[in-house]
């Protein structure tokens, strides 16, 4: 069977999700279920903070440093469609954050098209070719501007700059026969579904429904699920830590993902107005562990057991926890507001907006 690859490009002005939405991908896109996501960083970012390499403090001029970042970009490229033969998943989805016609955004038209040139005479237009879509996440400078600054206290560009830079990368890409723009006009997370719904689109898979119920179930036999439903095992552990305030909170997160493990820094945020999202990015396990030093001793690290199945066409959870054996959670992704019960469980109650299912609360009590 030869391998099905899809070449994604993740663009946008500063403070657009990218990195939230890699993370969204991880965990929609797993090993258990067939798919491989091969990742590429940024390389500006990687050659500014690795290498010392950039175009201020008097280093380098802005077109010199162009190079650098092409030439990283390409290697980068060619390493990953090297690993997405290598790999034994068949359906491989690579996500570049950012890509080679960002470059476009920092110099003139007349310097890009020179400077792709010396590289086996590339041109705009066999750059377009070569990524199957570009979704261009729209800097929250634009229409979100109070969480500009949320998710990055580090963040030195100012909202005008972040806004120009959000005009000229999607100039740069706007000859892209599949480029999808992702804005600000409903909240982040709207933003992030839309965008993984994209991302669905795009490898040719049906889209869960935005519309998630929650129910108190009877604990099913996990082996009729399995079996019937060809549901999949997840394990997780969730731990929260320190400095949460009433506006945000922290955890991070490990992930079975085959045999490996996956590991995530999550924020959520809490506005006035009862509103709230979340921002996520993937981390290393030696990161991972530094944040467990962090740990809030007040709060159980929550352990679960994620069964997802599809059935009639819409992505079903079970939540399994170890501290009660006679009991589960049933999330339907289903788009309505009376989803149908899949045949083997048995719903207790209706949870969807009661704020004693939520994790946060298992954490205090390791009760269900």
């Amino acid at each position: 069977m030869s391998k099905n690859v899809t070449k994604i490009v993740l663009t946008g002005g500063p403070a657009a999700g990218k990195t939230t939405l890699i993370s969204r991908i991880l965990k929609e896109f797993k090993q258990e279920n067939g798919w491989r996501v091969i990742t590429i960083p940024e390389s500006a970012t990687d050659l500014i903070s690795g290498f010392g390499i950039k175009p201020f403090g008097n280093c380098m001029s802005m077109l010199a440093f162009q190079d650098f970042v092409i030439a990283d970009q390409l290697h980068k490229e060619k390493l990953a469609l090297q690993a997405a033969e290598t790999v034994p998943e068949d359906n491989i989805i690579i996500i570049y954050d950012r890509a080679l016609m960002d470059d476009k955004a920092y110099i003139s038209d007349e310097e890009f098209a020179e400077v792709i040139s010396r590289f086996d005479g590339r041109t705009e237009q066999s750059v377009l070719a070569n990524y199957d879509a570009v979704l261009h996440l729209v800097t929250c400078a634009k229409g979100a501007e109070f969480a500009y600054n949320l998710g990055n206290a580090a963040r030195t560009e100012s909202i005008e700059y972040a806004r120009e830079m959000d005009d000229r990368t999607l100039r740069a890409w706007q000859g892209h026969p599949n480029l999808k723009i992702i804005d600000n006009s409903e909240n982040f997370e709207v933003k992030m579904r839309r965008a993984i719904q994209e991302v669905y689109r795009i490898v040719g898979e049906p889209a869960p429904q935005v519309k998630k119920s929650k129910f108190l179930i009877s604990m099913p036999l996990l082996s009729d699920i399995t079996e019937k439903y060809g549901a999949v095992a997840i394990d997780m552990m969730q731990t929260y830590l320190r400095d949460t305030t009433k506006d945000k909170e922290r955890r991070v997160r490990q992930q079975r993902n085959g045999d490996d493990y996956l590991y995530f820094y999550n924020e959520k945020h809490f506005s006035p107005d009862g509103s709230r999202w979340d921002t996520e990015k993937p981390i290393s396990e030696k990161k991972y562990v530094r944040y467990l030093m962090e740990c809030d001793e007040s709060f159980h690290a929550v352990r679960k057991t994620k069964y997802r199945f599809v059935y009639n066409s819409c992505r079903y959870e079970i939540d399994v926890y170890p501290f009660c054996s006679d009991k589960a959670v049933l999330f339907c992704y289903t788009g309505s507001d009376e989803p149908e019960i899949p045949d083997g469980i048995r719903v207790i109650k209706n949870v969807t907006d009661d704020p004693m299912y939520k994790n946060k609360q298992f954490a205090k009590t390791l009760t269900l």
